[in-house]
């Protein structure tokens, strides 16, 4: 057994809880992961793991052992990346997590051209409307909107983008339009629970931000089905400007208030705190940044 391969499998299963989950994040089968980490416990001459039928558990002796390991892993991945920068060809995983909407089109069209530049890098993209932990899941790189919570990690600014207020015309022609943000509280609004205050759209008014409250028939927590509602003529929405993009240019939604607008997220490339970036990740959060503010 190779020790670092050992150690990898057994930070994953430590993160995952379950030798199931360490396994499939590093793409290999249970069996394996299992006898990776039994070879390590040999080698070691100590249990790492209290197993039972329903939970996978870190003795004593394993939580010491999985601090020591994180960042020799850190330092290894660092010395592979010196010796692939001073050969100018970057290699090997990278794993993200992102928002679905995003992740699904704008990222994977930035990641495109990166994978054709560096062939030898692979991309392991899980995506979820859940922020997931970095660490706890195993990823070397998080793409978060908004606000970060967690004031522990590190975060590299990728752009600015919009959030616009969408009505489709069918909508408009039936309900009539706002003609000014006060009105949106008598029109069926479109609710993206994952906004900071998503009863609550903000406004410029006289030079001053206002809240106006909002409600409707619709709650969810994805933007992209806050656009496809909006466009089937359900209610007026508030959305990051990428996800309704496509509608606007084809007509299917109009922008209202655009004078008014307020709001602004942010986008972030997110990394655990104290690691040093290898060559391959470092690239790659460079790459994404001069792609989105493009």
């Amino acid at each position: 057994m190779d020790t670092i391969d050992g150690m990898r499998t057994f930070v994953a299963v430590a993160g995952q809880k379950s030798f199931t989950g360490g396994a499939g994040q590093l793409g290999i089968s249970t069996k394996l992961a299992s006898k990776y980490v039994r070879q390590l416990e040999e080698h070691l001459g100590a249990q790492l793991f209290n197993r039972t039928t329903r939970s996978v558990t870190l003795t004593d002796t394993g939580t010491a052992y999985l601090e020591r390991c994180l960042p020799l892993l850190d330092q290894f991945d660092e010395l592979e990346g010196l010796v692939q920068e001073r050969q100018s060809e970057l290699a090997g995983p990278i794993r993200i997590t992102a928002p679905t909407g995003f992740g699904s089109r704008e990222l994977v069209t930035a990641l495109r051209p990166f994978q054709e530049q560096h062939p030898k890098v692979s991309f392991d993209l899980r995506l979820s409307d859940q922020q997931v932990g970095i660490i706890e899941g195993g990823f070397d790189l998080a793409i978060r909107f908004g606000e970060l919570k967690d004031s522990s990690l590190m975060a590299r600014k990728l752009m600015d983008m919009r959030m616009v207020v969408i009505a489709s015309p069918t909508y408009l022609a039936g309900h009539g339009e706002p003609r000014h943000p006060s009105a949106l509280e008598t029109h069926h609004c479109l609710i993206q629970l994952t906004s900071a205050d998503p009863y609550n759209w903000k406004f410029r008014i006289n030079r001053e931000v206002v809240a106006f409250p909002v409600d409707g028939p619709f709650h969810v927590n994805s933007p992209r089905a806050i656009a496809h509602m909006a466009v089937g003529g359900t209610g007026i929405g508030m959305c990051p400007h990428y996800s309704v993009e496509p509608f606007l240019k084809e007509g299917s939604l109009r922008v209202l208030f655009e004078e008014e607008e307020a709001t602004e997220i942010t986008l972030y490339a997110v990394y655990p705190p104290g690691r040093h970036l290898t060559a391959r990740i470092r690239a790659l959060i460079n790459h994404l940044a001069e792609t989105f503010r493009a």
